[in-house]
């Protein structure tokens, strides 16, 4: 159990069951899962960018990612059926918490002219979607090691039924949450 988990465990459900006046700690919103998106725009004219994009995502996660292909073909977009448009992983428990606490206490905070996560970034059921312009703000990417830079959607599930106990949960795990 890293101190991510074991600050949600000791801390955070106790304060969410008293201000939300929760009976039964089950109810207690908590992370469910975290999903990561990467676009692969460039792999027509890169021909490397998928293995390094692989590479960088399965150091990141240590979980290897799925690539994602078109379901039909989009002529304004310039897409094929078949072909492949993106990457996803989705971490669940150990490996999820590994990542919030690495992407909370190292990453955010080495984003170039951070100011705080966006209310707007929270939707209605209280999960979070944050783009990430660049892969270097995490610390197992090395800029002198990697030629590719790619951007990626970090989306971050809970089970709040509201955007308020999301913000809530967000909150008290430390989440720089800007008002």
């Amino acid at each position: 159990m890293n101190s991510f988990q074991k600050k949600y465990q000791e801390e955070v459900v106790a304060k969410m069951m008293e201000e939300l006046k929760i009976d039964n700690q089950m109810a207690v919103p908590r992370f469910e899962k975290v999903a990561l998106n990467i676009g692969l725009s460039r792999a027509e004219k890169d021909q490397n960018f998928i293995e390094n994009v692989t590479k960088d995502i399965r150091s990141i996660t240590g979980q290897a990612p799925t690539i994602t292909k078109a379901k039909k073909a989009i002529s304004g977009f310039k897409i094929r059926q078949g072909q492949k448009v993106g990457m996803r992983v989705t971490l669940r428990g150990k490996k999820m918490w590994d990542f919030l606490d690495r992407f909370v206490g190292v990453a955010l905070p080495r984003t170039k002219d951070f100011q705080g996560i966006s209310l707007s970034n929270l939707d209605e059921r209280g999960n979070l979607n944050l783009g990430i312009k660049e892969q270097l703000i995490f610390p197992e990417i090395r800029s002198d090691e990697t030629d590719t830079i790619f951007g990626l959607q970090v989306n971050i599930k809970t089970t709040a039924e509201s955007k308020e106990e999301g913000l809530k949960l967000f909150k008290l795990m430390g989440f720089p949450i800007k008002e």
